[in-house]
């Protein structure tokens, strides 16, 4: 039945498009809107009010590409946790009393935050709502813990916390809302979670083994921690991100003649380097997208990059140069949507001379399936989902993000529509 009523509607389409288009080719011009909408878009994203040289570094986002989260000056000076969104710009989550926070992931909906925050006396890890505020989580025993990353839904958060008051043994976590756990060593006296799976059953990090070696670890609840290995001639090495099945492990390691060196990780393949362009020696990996197939990091610990495997990596700067004010620049990608499509990091806003978040868009406006191209597909997917909130699977057919898929994201379409193909 929807198969026919697909072919109902392209039919439909190939003669109501023709006149779609003209009309909407005629508004633009009436209204004097006629301009270069179909590029990807770069957004800085400011401050927390505060002139700092270092105004912002934004270190996650929800699936959609509405919120991310990060760290950024205050008007006094401090550096706070923010949480920013499209139409409300950037939200200070305040402290847990002391003068320092910081967010570190968010869940896909973009509802909870997670990362680490000052007490009066203590660094604790902190789970952050929409309705609840800021919670502390507490420690495993010390006074230090860090959130870094937590599961789709908001439910499974993974850091790293001290389990006595002299900070001698520091532990890789996992917290739910039954108890906050240790995950072990491979040995050593120091593990941390960096990144967790969508459903919060895979957790990666690094820990010290018995010869005191830092080893980039996987662990499941059913295996424990297992150590992902080492690059050839290498033997340190950390995992920092998890693709949403757990399957694929991202990180930094090292080779001989290398300072650091990007790896890719699968179950089926094991351990393999992450490609870089000529005259590139070091680079780091610290994000991957749902499928495993596309990371983010850093290159030469300058320029913010992109790997879409099995090509070398790509420096965003090249890719997106159209898109950087004269003497801006991308310095490093923190982290990747699950489908690929928003980035975000840090950089240098050259317009307002300071470091800054950024929030980088790589699809085409009208583009909602990602394939670069707008036509028929895309056309179809925004009059499927027209009248609906815009969140969830029709989260891209919302194009202006105004919370509703409706006309104005119909007129997106069609004033880009051939665009790319």
């Amino acid at each position: 039945m929807r198969s026919l009523m697909i072919m109902k509607i392209r039919v439909m389409t190939q003669a109501a498009r023709r006149l779609l288009i003209r009309l909407a080719i005629a508004l633009s011009v009436g209204l004097g809107v006629m301009h270069e909408v179909s590029a990807q878009s770069l957004t800085w994203l400011g401050s927390l009010g505060g002139g700092c040289y270092w105004a912002s570094q934004a270190f996650d986002v929800s699936a959609d590409g509405g919120v991310v989260v990060g760290g950024a000056c205050t008007i006094n000076g401090e550096w706070h946790a923010f949480r920013w969104t499209v139409s409300g710009g950037m939200q200070d989550l305040g402290t847990l009393g002391g003068n320092y926070s910081e967010a570190h992931g968010v869940s896909a909906n973009g509802g909870v935050v997670v990362g680490v925050a000052w007490t009066t006396n203590e660094t604790h890890a902190f789970r952050w709502t929409t309705s609840g505020g800021m919670q502390d989580l507490g420690t495993l025993g010390g006074s230090y813990s860090e959130a870094f990353d937590v599961s789709a839904d908001g439910s499974v958060v993974v850091g790293e916390s001290t389990e006595d008051r002299a900070g001698l043994e520091t532990r890789a976590f996992l917290w739910t809302a039954v108890q906050m756990r240790s995950l072990g060593t491979l040995g050593g006296h120091f593990s941390a979670a960096f990144a967790v799976s969508a459903d919060g059953s895979v957790v990666v990090g690094s820990s010290k083994n018995s010869t005191n070696r830092l080893r980039p670890f996987r662990w499941t609840a059913s295996g424990g921690m297992q150590d992902l290995g080492s690059l050839p001639g290498g033997e340190n090495g950390e995992a920092s991100g998890v693709s949403a099945d757990g399957n694929v492990v991202v990180g930094t390691g090292e080779i001989p003649g290398y300072p650091t060196r990007p790896f890719r990780w699968t179950v089926s393949d094991g351990m393999q380097a992450l490609g870089l362009p000529p005259g590139y020696v070091e680079a780091a990996a610290y994000a991957v997208s749902a499928d495993g197939n596309v990371a983010v990091g850093i290159l030469s610990s300058q320029y913010a990059c992109r790997w879409k495997v099995p090509a070398n990596a790509e420096d965003l700067n090249d890719v997106y140069r159209y898109l950087l004010p004269h003497g801006s620049i991308l310095i490093s990608a923190y982290a990747i949507s699950p489908d690929g499509r928003y980035i975000v990091g840090w950089g240098r806003n050259a317009v307002r001379g300071r470091y800054e978040a950024f929030l980088l868009d790589t699809w085409r406006t009208g583009d909602t399936n990602g394939d670069g191209c707008i036509d028929d597909s895309d056309l179809l997917a925004v009059l499927f989902a027209f009248g609906t909130p815009g969140t969830g699977l029709t989260r891209h057919e919302d194009i202006n993000k105004d919370g509703i898929v409706d006309d104005a994201d119909l007129l997106q379409v069609l004033f880009n529509f051939g665009s790319g193909c």
